[in-house]
């Protein structure tokens, strides 16, 4: 495959793009962990699934910091073929090409993790309504 300034230009919509979910998917979450902690530490309010949503709080935090660390790293990659291209090094530019493609790929693969996570919580959330429909 020959790669020029149009192929890495496919991806510049599309990074940060991606990257504006996975902040906006971060500030979310930061937003829900702070809720948690204000009602546990100024109400004393514990939910009976409480230690479950920690573990699974701090599994989607641990999941978000990797996908948008994968995401970073493909963006740097695409800007570095851009600048192997500019230097004329086709075959360097080869290599961080698909570098990026590839760390773009762990990034999807650990964001759908996260939403795997995230619907895990979501039911284990509903988990009390549940019981009580049942009673």
């Amino acid at each position: 495959m020959n790669i020029d300034y149009t192929v890495t230009a496919l991806m510049f919509p599309a990074i940060p793009l991606i990257m504006a979910v996975y902040s906006n998917r971060f500030h979310t979450l930061s937003g829900l962990i702070r809720k948690i902690h204000d009602e546990y530490v100024f109400e004393k309010h514990t939910p009976p699934e409480w230690k479950q949503q920690l573990i699974n709080l701090n599994d989607r935090v641990k999941n978000l910091r990797i996908t948008i660390l994968f995401a970073a790293f493909g963006f740097l990659f695409n800007m570095l073929t851009v600048f192997a291209l500019y230097l004329e090094t086709y075959f360097l530019a080869r290599i961080i090409f698909g570098s990026c493609c590839l760390s773009m790929m762990v990034s999807i693969i650990f964001f759908i993790r996260e939403i795997q996570i995230s619907t895990r919580a979501l039911r284990l959330h509903l988990s009390d309504m549940d019981d009580q429909f049942k009673e």
